[in-house]
């Protein structure tokens, strides 16, 4: 032995035996005593938007009650993964995608991916490719993103010296996905390899209701979609049997700002609707389950992300049993995961990479299959090489340097996360209920109740962040007033519009536009046969030189009416405050000045510091300019100051000890001498003096538990109706960006 195993050696053993095990009784008599009278049910317990309270301590006995958190990995109900060795013998997926618009650009971006070390190849598709139109100018705004496609040539400039035999393909299509489907197909056709579709592994998906859901209409009726999909499992399942064709957006209502149940039971509604469809049409839900493919947002809330994600598995394997489908085989799930969009901020932009690093973080424990990590300025501009490598690394670095290959579910046996599955299962499973009674997903969309229940969850998060008691770093807490908004340096919509104008209609130059014509007719010649032959007339006509366009035209085979309803939209949680932020600074862009809020400090700086800190800090938020000083001895010197000032508001701030001499005289004073200018008192006021202080002037109050947005709305409508400006658009483009 050496030295220091010789005086380890001297030690004795420890054994916790000594150590008394605290009572459930014990622990809340000190926690009471440390909360110093506040309210134990109130400070201890957290509510979610999931419906669930969060409680303050979990034991062995919280997990005693608790069925079906057992089992292995790999074994039905999937509550620890669906694969024995976890991501130990196969990694999760690093799914890093393209939105270049130009076909060429988006093939260099994903191989430019799959040599830093992506494991997919991701595409994201315009807006015109999946409703199915050529290039559209209505469409192709200053902001515009995602891959075009209309033509064969288009799909051999985005699958050039790629193999998707070898690697995943992932692409959304729209409502249907056949003409992607197709177009994809007539390029391996073209390029000889017809017999690499067998072999082709990914998921080319369709989500007829999501987009019902995210857009609120439909070209055609549901029941059109429905056959389309139908006959494009058959095609796959002849032709491309490892290829699924359904992807089931759960991001949709995500974006909508739905909870993490609702996401998760949402999707599942819409699978199942797919499955119930299907089964109409002559196909078992053994052959279309294979075929589903789930994609889900990952939220902040990092514990609920990882327990609803473990949750989806064990309640996928229920609906499986109960279609009867073997779900430790066709009914295996298969989770996409992307960080969120919806709690992307324009705003201190860079706070996007820890949240987007949390996200990632929660997928890998949870379990995912693939994930996708959105770039840190995705709601700002179509992003550079920079930001997807940052991206890209995060996932990188979870699987290499932080060892998140293993172990197996990192988070099974945790008193804590075993609980929240538990509970999250049975929330979903609630709501899958209760979509069930509205008749399915379709009828709960058509009567707006899936609608109106997304929308009571995202109003409560639009309150939450007004009253700051939920925290937006950056933008409705700890504002950056001295940021320089990122720029777009990529070409705007109508120069991407003429490039892809002049590509199409250079290929359709160089085309049988007689023979296109004749192909594009057989193709309802075989819809009605039933079969593949459906899909095989597509390609045909694809390979003649038909375009997207006119192939969804061929497919629309002249059916009128479109499905509409209540759309959830697309919603980032902070869009309304960074919206009052931006007409700030549109409003100092167009006058030369900014909205001033003048502090009147009281007193010396110990006596007014804390309360004029957290005013700067209030009125910042909307990007107010703020007007500080080192505090004024007398109400006179206060008033006098602030009327100088010209601001359109003005702070009183002291201490409460100080207040019932020093308000009263203060108000009065600015009100008398201006007016216009609104007077705030930081702090909440005690009970007995508040109407004293309204009484002398004082406008409203500031504190923690203040309606943040509500104020400072106010005053900057007041400023800039007072200056004569027109207030500016408060929603810009769902939220997106400046």
């Amino acid at each position: 032995m050496n030295e220091t195993e010789v005086k380890m050696s001297e030690f004795p053993p420890v054994s916790f035996e000594e150590f008394a095990v605290p009572t459930r009784e014990q622990w809340y008599d000190e926690a009471v005593a440390a909360l110093k009278g506040a309210p134990f049910d109130k400070r201890m317990f957290t509510p979610t938007y999931e419906g669930i309270t969060l409680e303050p301590v979990y034991t062995l006995a919280d997990n005693e009650e608790l069925l079906n958190i057992g089992g292995m990995p790999g074994e039905p109900p999937f509550l620890r993964g669906t694969k024995s060795s976890g991501y130990i013998a196969e990694p999760w997926k690093i799914a890093q995608s393209s939105s270049d618009v130009l076909p060429e650009e988006a093939n260099e971006a994903v191989k430019n991916e799959l040599r830093k070390g992506a494991t997919i190849l991701n595409f994201e598709l315009d807006d015109c490719t999946k409703l199915g139109r050529d290039p559209d100018p209505a469409l192709f705004k200053d902001d515009y993103r995602g891959l075009s496609l209309t033509t064969l040539r288009d799909a051999d400039e985005m699958l050039k010296d790629l193999d998707f035999t070898k690697v995943p393909l992932h692409i959304y299509a729209g409502a249907s996905a056949v003409p992607v489907l197709a177009l994809v197909a007539a390029q391996a056709r073209a390029a000889g390899v017809k017999e690499s579709l067998k072999e082709a592994k990914g998921c080319v998906g369709a989500d007829p209701l999501g987009e019902l859901a995210e857009r609120g209409n439909l070209p055609l009726p549901i029941d059109e979609f429905y056959d389309e999909m139908a006959l494009a499992i058959k095609w796959a399942e002849e032709n491309a049997p490892k290829l699924k064709t359904i992807l089931v957006r759960g991001d949709v209502y995500h974006n909508g700002g739905a909870s993490a149940t609702q996401e998760t039971a949402y999707a599942m509604s819409a699978a199942i609707a797919y499955i119930r469809a299907m089964r109409h049409r002559g196909l078992e839900p053994e052959t279309v389950m294979p075929h589903i493919k789930f994609s889900f947002s990952i939220g902040t809330n990092f514990f609920m992300e990882i327990a609803r994600i473990r949750a989806a598995r064990t309640v996928w394997a229920q609906i499986a049993e109960a279609f009867g489908v073997d779900a430790d085989g066709r009914g295996k799930i298969d989770i996409f995961a992307r960080t969120s969009h919806f709690t992307s901020t324009v705003y201190d932009p860079y706070v996007n990479i820890l949240r987007a690093t949390t996200q990632a973080f929660s997928g890998a424990v949870g379990g995912v299959d693939s994930m996708q990590v959105s770039c840190f300025d995705d709601a700002i501009r179509p992003s550079g090489e920079i930001a997807k490598r940052i991206a890209r690394n995060i996932q990188i670095m979870l699987q290499t340097e932080f060892d998140m290959l293993q172990p197996v579910d990192p988070a099974g046996g945790s008193w804590y996360v075993e609980r929240l599955t538990t509970q999250c299962a049975a929330t979903v499973w609630a709501l899958l209920q209760d979509v069930d009674g509205e008749g399915g997903m379709y009828s709960a969309l058509k009567k707006g109740a899936v609608q109106g229940e997304i929308e009571k969850v995202f109003k409560n998060r639009l309150k939450n962040l007004a009253f700051r008691r939920d925290r937006a770093v950056g933008t409705n807490m700890y504002p950056n007033t001295l940021e320089k908004p990122l720029k777009n340096m990529f070409p705007g919509g109508e120069k991407l519009y003429r490039a892809r104008k002049a590509s199409v209609d250079k290929f359709l130059e160089l085309t049988d536009r007689q023979h296109a014509a004749e192909c594009l007719d057989k193709i309802m010649e075989n819809v009605h046969e039933g079969d593949a032959k459906f899909v095989d007339a597509v390609i045909e006509a694809f390979l003649a030189g038909a375009t997207v366009g006119e192939v969804r035209n061929a497919l629309n085979d002249g059916f009128e009416g479109e499905e509409s309803v209540k759309a959830v939209g697309t919603h980032r949680w902070t869009e309304q405050i960074e919206a009052l932020r931006k007409t700030t600074e549109e409003f100092a862009e167009r006058t030369g000045k900014n909205i001033r809020v003048f502090l009147a400090n009281m007193g010396p700086i110990p006596q007014h510091k804390a309360r004029a800190d957290f005013s700067a800090g209030f009125m910042e938020v909307a990007h107010f300019e703020v007007l500080r000083n080192n505090g004024f001895p007398t109400p006179e010197e206060a008033v006098r100051a602030a009327v100088e000032s010209g601001a359109e508001a003005a702070v009183i701030c002291s201490t409460d000890d100080t207040y019932p001499e020093l308000v009263p005289p203060v108000a009065r004073g600015i009100k008398a001498a201006a007016p216009e200018m609104r007077v705030l008192l930081a702090g909440a006021p005690a009970a007995e003096y508040k109407d004293t202080y309204v009484e002398a002037g004082v406008d409203d109050f500031i504190h923690v538990k203040a309606n943040c947005y509500e104020i400072l709305k106010t005053i900057q409508e007041k400023a800039i109706n007072a200056s004569g400006c027109r207030t500016a658009e408060k929603n810009p483009r769902k939220g997106e960006g400046l």
